[in-house]
């Protein structure tokens, strides 16, 4: 029988060289890591014990009007007492408590004081008041403020129907903070309160952490940019872009790799370049098919994995794991020494349906992510909520189900997004929440209390 033949197959030249050529390539790599798939808690606890290692970038110094959502990376003190003086919480009369022994008390009023500066000539006697203003410092003399509600002005009199306690709608100088105490610690995200309180104490500008670079790889022959025309079997990329939203929220700076087709040498070029970069995240091609590289590739990179899966819905097949990085990438080209921690980089390699891709960066990526941005260690916590419909699943996995939470005030309801699988983008947009079932939940009625992990939206 004349020809090549594959398997005892006659096939053409042609064919069996492409074939004998891929064949090579997957020789050539080692076979996929033993697979480690863990219980949802232990796979993040994994993912927080490494980020506690974590020794955070550079910094640089911002303006404070520039300073919204990044990570501080110097402590913000007092620079006096907080407040500077006793301050009155209310409109009314600046008493001596004593002096309201009996009602209704008769008083002389020698004065207003407002909020601004303070200038009095003697401090206040017995039998006398100051009308004074709400934030207005409270003059010496006077324990108690009495609100204008219980009080009449007659002349330059005031009577006063209401019995007070000393230090009654007064905070006293201090009381919210001393000088030099800490507002705002290292590490902390400063949000709209944090930029008032380090306006309150003149700093105009703040040392906070360079934000991490995050390296995005998505994998497949059968996904196209997003300009492109797609072929009926091909997808556009939106993981890529998914991904790069939820990295500037965590207060990263996203950087979009080209997509890896499915073929190991180019794959291995990507993954590499990647891996320059503070951290690596990768969708797609973690899965067991033929065509399901990325785990091969690690390997032949020498990775160390800490887990392969995690026994969750949507999001099983999740990778989280780290190369060496001595003697390549960034670190190498430095020519500097660094802390042990940076010789390695981290990677995950994340689910490609798109909605596995969301829910996976949320829960294992996102943490990794905010260490390298120099945000202090936080536990993962969920809000509770009434079930407005039941759910029926299968035992086994932990679930992370797209929902909304709705409801005015206190009287919060949430239910499940119908929804047609981890590929369902459309259902991921229309929710603002995820109902987390517990593995050995397969029933919850209507009514119940339920864990729900909200999400930006």
């Amino acid at each position: 029988m004349g020809g090549d033949s594959v398997a005892g197959c006659p096939i053409s030249r042609v064919f069996c060289e492409k074939w004998g050529r891929f064949h090579y390539h997957l020789r050539m790599l080692p076979p996929p890591t033993q697979s480690l798939i863990l219980a949802f808690e232990s796979a993040r606890r994994a993912v927080e014990d490494h980020a506690s290692q974590i020794t955070p970038g550079t910094t640089e110094t911002v303006d404070l009007l520039n300073a919204a959502r990044r990570v501080l990376a110097e402590p913000i003190t007092a620079d006096r007492d907080i407040p500077p003086f006793p301050r009155s919480t209310r409109d009314g009369y600046a008493v001596r408590a004593a002096d309201l022994a009996q009602l209704p008390a008769k008083l002389t009023v020698i004065g207003e004081i407002k909020a601004g500066p303070l200038h009095l000539s003697s401090a206040m006697r017995q039998g006398e008041a100051f009308s004074i203003m709400t934030g207005a410092p409270v003059p010496q003399g006077a324990d108690a403020v009495v609100m204008i509600e219980y009080t009449s002005l007659q002349n330059d009199c005031v009577e006063i129907t209401k019995e007070i306690s000393p230090g009654e709608n007064i905070v006293p100088q201090g009381a919210e903070a001393k000088c030099g105490s800490l507002l705002r610690a290292r590490g902390m995200r400063l949000n709209e309160a944090a930029i008032a309180l380090a306006a309150s104490v003149g700093k105009s500008r703040l040392d906070v952490f360079v934000r991490p670079r995050v390296a995005v790889l998505t994998t497949g022959d059968e996904i196209v940019d997003i300009n492109a025309a797609p072929s009926p079997t091909q997808i556009r990329n939106s993981n890529t872009y998914s991904l790069a939203a939820q990295i500037q929220q965590a207060g990263g700076e996203p950087v979009l790799l080209p997509i890896a087709p499915d073929e190991p040498r180019r794959l291995r070029q990507l993954i590499e370049e990647g891996l320059q970069f503070d951290l690596l995240l990768m969708t797609g091609g973690i899965s067991m098919g033929r065509y399901d590289l990325v785990e091969q590739v690690l390997a032949e990179l020498q990775a160390e994995f800490f887990f392969t899966g995690a026994k969750i819905q949507p999001g099983r097949p999740v990778v989280f794991g780290r190369v060496s990085s001595c003697g390549s990438g960034r670190l190498a080209r430095s020519g500097a020494s660094a802390p042990l921690e940076s010789l390695h980089k981290y990677f995950f390699g994340l689910p490609g349906n798109p909605v596995s891709t969301m829910v996976t960066f949320e829960l294992f990526a996102r943490p990794m992510l905010e260490a390298l941005a120099g945000i202090s260690p936080r536990p993962l916590t969920f809000l509770h909520a009434r079930l407005k419909s039941e759910i029926r699943v299968k035992t086994g996995l932990k679930r992370f189900l797209p929902a909304i939470l709705s409801g005015a005030y206190e009287q919060s309801q949430v239910e499940l997004v119908p929804w047609q699988g981890s590929g369902d983008i459309a259902a991921q947009a229309r929710s603002n929440c995820y109902i987390v079932v517990p593995p050995d939940r397969e029933h919850i009625p209507a009514g119940e209390w339920v864990a729900v992990m909200p999400r930006e939206v």
